[in-house]
């Protein structure tokens, strides 16, 4: 039952780093390759988030169930509790790029949408693109995170 328990933890652990590698480094460059107005992208990139977390959420809730899973099989250690300690960084990450990242973009881009002047237009589009900036360093360390914890769920 071990062994089993220990499969599905990496499993989860690879497939979770597998949906993050898809959306940053695919899904959000293809996003920026259509001719599209930035706005529009990302109400765009917002509804695919919203679709996406509610895939991820299961498999991060899967893949930490399973981690404490194999370490009651396998004996708690130093590399589980790192790997707890990641999953929880994990968790806070998807929480706040799903809560507030994917949320104020997308009231941003509609802001920008209905702008009345050129210049509020721009006001809007400069704190979007700031924000997006953030999003991205999120993403970064959701993605190290990510494979830290596939290093750690394989090595225990």
């Amino acid at each position: 039952m071990g062994a089993v328990v220990h499969t599905l933890h990496v499993l989860l652990a690879g497939t979770w780093l597998g949906g993050v590698v898809f959306t940053t480094m695919v899904v959000s460059p293809a996003f920026k390759a259509m001719k599209w107005s930035e706005a529009e992208r990302v109400g765009v990139r917002s509804a695919v988030g919203r679709q996406y977390a509610k895939v991820g959420a299961i498999n991060l809730v899967l893949l930490a169930v399973f981690a404490v899973l194999d370490g009651l099989f396998r004996g708690f250690g130093p590399v589980f509790y790192v790997e707890y300690g990641l999953l929880v960084v994990l968790f806070a990450l998807v929480g706040v790029h799903g809560a507030y990242f994917g949320r104020r973009l997308a009231e941003l881009a509609d802001a920008e949408r209905r702008a009345e002047s050129t210049e509020e237009a721009r006001r809007f589009a400069g704190r979007r693109r700031g924000l997006q900036r953030t999003s991205f360093k999120t993403s970064m360390l959701d993605l190290a995170a990510s494979v830290a914890v596939v290093a750690l769920a394989v090595n225990v």
